[in-house]
């Protein structure tokens, strides 16, 4: 968009366009302070959204499509992964509300969920179909499941700090 300010100045008129230094979006956008905070709610609400869809699906696919080829105990660490994962995806809700604040915190808290998510939920996934998927190798990332629990703690201590910071 082309907007242009008509500046008079002891009887010299110049009109300035937004290619110069007087950009009026730039100048008068109240939102642009705002943009930040709306990106990373947008971020955080985004990620929840395809988080929560896919606990929806690997829930659903474990309950109609494995649960007649998972022993029970791997069926229910398959169940343990998608309930982990629905907690942290409200979790990543509830933190939504408090990225107006746009803090280090609430990135950081972000990240933690995120990777706890990916570490804690996704190994657990992978871990209760290795019988099933015959992969002797996953048996080498179950380390990686107290990881991604660490990750969540630490996203809880973050989260606490940061509601408290920002009053």
């Amino acid at each position: 968009m082309l907007y242009r300010l008509k500046v008079k100045t002891d009887n010299l008129t110049a009109i300035h366009n937004n290619y110069d230094y007087y950009n009026i979006y730039n100048q008068f956008n109240p939102n642009r302070y705002l943009s930040p905070l709306i990106n990373m709610k947008r971020k955080i609400l985004v990620t929840a959204g395809i988080f929560g869809a896919l606990a929806v699906i690997t829930g659903a696919f474990g309950v109609h499509g494995l649960s007649s080829k998972l022993t029970p105990q791997d069926m229910q660490v398959w169940n343990t992964a998608v309930q982990y994962q629905f907690y942290h995806v409200f979790a990543l809700i509830g933190l939504s509300t408090l990225s107006r604040y746009q803090t280090r915190l609430i990135n950081d808290c972000y990240y933690l969920f995120s990777a706890g998510i990916i570490f804690f939920s996704g190994s657990l996934y992978l871990l209760a179909i290795r019988g099933f998927m015959e992969w002797s190798w996953v048996e080498t990332i179950g380390p990686v499941t107290p990881l991604g629990g660490v990750l969540f703690i630490g996203g809880w201590i973050t989260m606490a700090v940061a509601a408290t910071k920002n009053k």
